[in-house]
């Protein structure tokens, strides 16, 4: 009998309030600035690598706000140093527009930024400014991120890379499923239309989130394919168990056991920043 084994690796992040929940949806979501922060230490600690950072404003609100989202970066960063990537969001919810979201980008500089193409960049009017605001994102090492809903989302980040309207590194994509589904809840069958073989030939990392109570189910059949995972109450907050997570580090614990259980080595925030800034 063999004893070979197929090496896998997978990095955990944490997505802990998102942009449109509040405390009436699960009374642990972190909303202020120190809320988040020591939810984001309690998810360190439980074994993420990386925080998909929301910045609330005095009313609890999602906000891109500067004067909001510059201080909770600062002071998670004072906070946590380097034991955890902090990655900032540039959500629109329907109220930002893209300049707006690359203003945020530039006074804060972050280490690592999130953006759903299909806000950045709507349509092909934009791709000369998108090109140059990407650029300066590399040019400056913020690890950006690209969220894709879709097959056709994916196909049109290759067509953006092929011409070079997006830079072919220090990069990472985000494969979101059931934000358009019926109720939101995504199964691991949602991961079917984004696997095409060009997915397994990227340089790059590819993670995976999904909406609703089989979020577990889901994350499990990315990390077996080498995916990494982002988990928490922005996508779900039932447990691999179908009862209400406590706390988002519980829903992370889950997700560390399960790793361990099928013999995946799960990456810290350093080997995760190192492997994401990779040039080709």
């Amino acid at each position: 009998m063999s004893n070979l084994t197929m090496p896998s690796q997978s990095a955990i992040i944490v997505a802990p309030n998102g942009a449109r929940k509040t405390q009436k949806d699960h009374p642990a979501l972190p909303v202020t600035r120190g809320e988040i922060i020591q939810d984001v230490i309690a998810c360190r600690s439980a074994g993420a690598a990386m925080v998909h950072l929301h910045a609330r404003n005095e009313k609890g609100l999602h906000s891109l706000d500067v004067a909001d989202n510059l201080p909770l970066y600062n002071e998670l960063k004072d906070a946590v140093g380097d034991s955890i990537m902090v990655q900032l969001t540039t959500e629109a919810v329907g109220q930002y527009q893209p300049e707006q979201q690359k203003q945020l980008i530039k006074a804060v500089k972050p280490e690592a930024a999130s953006f759903a193409l299909s806000e950045l960049i709507p349509n092909d009017e934009h791709l000369s400014e998108s090109a140059e605001f990407f650029h300066w994102v590399a040019q400056q090492g913020i690890i950006a991120q690209y969220i894709l809903y879709s097959a056709d989302d994916l196909d049109r980040y290759f067509r953006l890379i092929d011409q070079k309207v997006l830079p072919d590194h220090d990069h990472h994509l985000l494969l979101v499923l059931g934000r358009y589904k019926q109720g939101q809840v995504a199964t691991p069958q949602d991961l079917v239309p984004f696997l095409s073989c060009r997915l397994f030939e990227l340089c790059h990392r590819w993670a995976v989130c999904a909406f609703g109570q089989f979020e577990h189910n889901c994350l499990t059949a990315a990390m077996l394919m080498g995916a990494d995972v982002r988990v928490g109450f922005e996508n779900n907050h039932y447990d691999n168990q179908g009862a209400i997570a406590t706390n988002n580090a519980s829903l992370v614990n889950q997700l560390c056991k399960t790793s361990a259980a099928l013999n995946i080595e799960l990456l810290s925030a350093t080997e995760f920043r190192n492997s994401l800034a990779i040039r080709q």
